[in-house]
């Protein structure tokens, strides 16, 4: 028995909408410029049957490859490894800064007089599901970069400062939870993504458009 398209979670459709916008430009059956508008349309709409007209025209649907490639792409670097505990990145009247592909300890701790700390997890590994970030910041300034599919839960105790969460969440259920907790006084601490989600999915988009390209040549 099929369900009336009104009757579906919107959310379930759009991905399924956007999955569908993704292939049909990877294998070059829409241009970059319908691309972008129709994925900025999808993004947008409040309405079912409008998110599907979108790609009524398009016959090319998703396949355990593309699901294969995007599950790479959108899921979580985990990783067996545990052998640190704890991180301490500490920063007075300077900077300091942990980005890259590290592994991320199940307790972080931040410690900010007067300087600035970047705290980068966008291409870290996830050892455990549950992280801990503790903050504490006085006149200073903390930058916290997360991946789209982790679970932010800010819980930071602000004394003439400012807290500002701007993350986001693509895979809830699978995505590790990061918790921020502590203190700033007369400072700030900014949590967000790098890219946004539409950069996200262009970029995958144009990866699998040139893996297409170079499985064509043979």
């Amino acid at each position: 028995m099929t369900v009336k398209i009104e009757d579906r979670p919107i959310e379930q459709v759009r991905e399924q909408v956007i999955d569908q916008l993704i292939y049909n430009y990877s294998h070059g059956i829409i241009s970059a410029e319908a691309f972008e508008r129709r994925l900025d349309e999808a993004m947008a709409a409040a309405d079912n049957q409008v998110l599907i007209d979108l790609v009524s025209d398009l016959d090319l649907t998703t396949d355990t490859h593309y699901q294969s490639e995007k599950r790479a792409q959108f899921s979580p670097n985990y990783s067996q490894q545990s052998d640190n505990e704890t991180l301490h990145l500490r920063s007075i009247l300077g900077s300091n800064e942990r980005s890259g592909q590290w592994f991320v300890p199940k307790e972080i701790h931040l410690t900010n007089l007067l300087g600035s700390i970047e705290l980068d997890f966008t291409d870290a590994i996830f050892q455990h599901q549950h992280v801990t970030v503790h903050v504490n910041a006085l006149l200073g300034s903390d930058e916290i970069y997360v991946p789209e599919h982790v679970n932010v839960v800010s819980k930071i105790f602000s004394v003439v400062g400012s807290v500002e969460n701007k993350s986001v969440s693509l895979n809830k259920l699978h995505g590790p939870t990061i918790t921020i907790e502590g203190k700033v006084i007369l400072g700030s601490v900014e949590i967000k993504v790098k890219r946004t989600i539409k950069e996200k999915f262009v970029s995958f988009a144009n990866s699998l458009k040139t893996s297409w390209k170079d499985m064509n040549k043979y």
